[in-house]
């Protein structure tokens, strides 16, 4: 009856640390999913996080900016992507861009060690 009412828990529950449960849930997907979530993850932190860490670098080294605050700042960051500028999209493609180096780079450095 026990046995019943309370399963023995997942193997992905008994790995030690949540960092461990995460990538072993993340290696059971298939890579079409995986590729997807680390696409996805890229482009929200091109969009999301690096305008306010280049706010808050600013805010730091320059001084308070000059339309004001940090969703001022959002605001004309999507202004901006909106209108199409290259210096925006870059910003908001640069994980995604870097990500894709980085694999290049290792894809390279396989290569040359086989």
């Amino acid at each position: 009856m026990a046995a019943l009412l309370c399963p023995p828990p997942p193997e992905e529950l008994l790995l030690p640390n949540p960092v461990a449960r995460l990538l072993a849930r993340l290696r059971d997907q298939s890579r079409t999913r995986r590729e997807l979530i680390a696409l996805a993850i890229a482009l929200a932190s091109g969009v999301l996080l690096l305008p306010w860490l280049i706010w808050a670098a600013g805010n730091t080294v320059l001084g308070p900016y000059a339309h004001g605050g940090a969703l001022q700042f959002w605001r004309d960051f999507f202004v901006g992507l909106g209108h199409g500028s290259t210096v925006f999209w870059i910003v908001a493609l640069g994980p995604l861009i870097f990500m894709l180096f980085a694999r290049l780079v290792c894809y390279g450095l396989r290569a040359a060690v086989k």
